[in-house]
C-alpha cells in the first residue's frame, strides 16, 4: 500500500510545482455535487451542461481499468493510466479538470477522452482549438472544453492540441519533439 500512496504524492506534488511555476489563475479545486464521479478510469465523470443535462466524459489509457486513489471529493487520481502517465482528476465549481501528467519521454502523446453527449447535444470546434457543447435546437453553448495546453516542469510551452474521433476527443501532446524537462503536464478542461 505505500508503493501507490508515494506514487500518489508524487503525482500530486509534480503536478502542484509546475501549476504554481507559471503565476496563471489555475481554476480551484471545489467539490461540486452536480459532478459524479464513476469508479474507474473508463466509467470517468458525469459533468453537468447548462441546459439540465449531463455530458460524460471518460478516461482511456491502458489495458488495465484503473480504480483512482480517492484523496477527497473534489480529488482523484489515476496513477499508472498508461505508460508513464498518471492523471489528478480534479472537480471546479463549474466542471472537471483532469491535470494528466507525463512523467517521462516514454510517455504517449496521445490520450483519449471518450464522449456521450445528452439529447439534443453536439460538439462545435472553438477558433482556440477547443470545443463548444451547444444545443442544437437552440444553438447555445452549455458546456465548453477549453483549448488544451501543455507545459513541462520548466513551465515552457509544449504543443497540445484536440481532435475528434466519433466521440472521443484526443488530446495530442507533443512532448517529445520539444525538448521538455518532465515532468510535462497538459489541461483538458471542461466548464459548464
Amino acid at each position: 500500500m505505500r508503493h501507490a500512496r508515494d506514487e500518489v504524492s508524487a503525482t500530486i506534488e509534480a503536478a502542484t510545482r509546475v501549476l504554481s511555476i507559471g503565476g496563471r489563475s489555475e481554476p480551484p479545486e471545489l467539490e461540486n455535487p452536480d459532478v459524479i464521479w464513476g469508479d474507474v478510469a473508463s466509467e470517468g465523470v458525469w459533468a453537468p451542461t447548462r441546459d439540465g443535462q449531463r455530458i460524460h466524459i471518460g478516461v482511456a489509457g491502458a489495458a488495465e481499468d484503473r480504480a483512482p486513489a480517492v484523496l477527497r471529493p473534489s480529488l482523484r487520481v489515476f496513477v499508472n493510466i498508461d505508460t508513464d502517465t498518471d492523471v489528478m482528476a480534479q472537480t471546479t465549481a463549474a466542471g472537471v479538470r483532469f491535470v494528466t501528467v507525463l512523467n517521462g519521454p516514454d510517455a504517449p502523446e496521445e490520450f483519449r477522452f471518450p464522449l456521450r453527449l445528452g439529447d439534443g447535444l453536439s460538439l462545435d470546434v472553438t477558433p482556440s482549438g477547443g470545443y463548444d457543447v451547444v444545443h442544437d435546437r437552440y444553438g447555445a453553448t452549455v458546456g465548453r472544453f477549453y483549448a488544451p495546453w501543455g507545459c513541462d516542469s520548466l513551465y515552457r510551452s509544449i504543443p497540445a492540441e484536440y481532435r475528434l474521433e466519433g466521440t472521443t476527443i484526443v488530446m495530442t501532446v507533443r512532448h517529445r519533439d520539444a525538448d521538455a524537462l518532465y515532468p510535462v503536464l497538459a489541461d483538458p478542461h471542461y466548464v459548464r
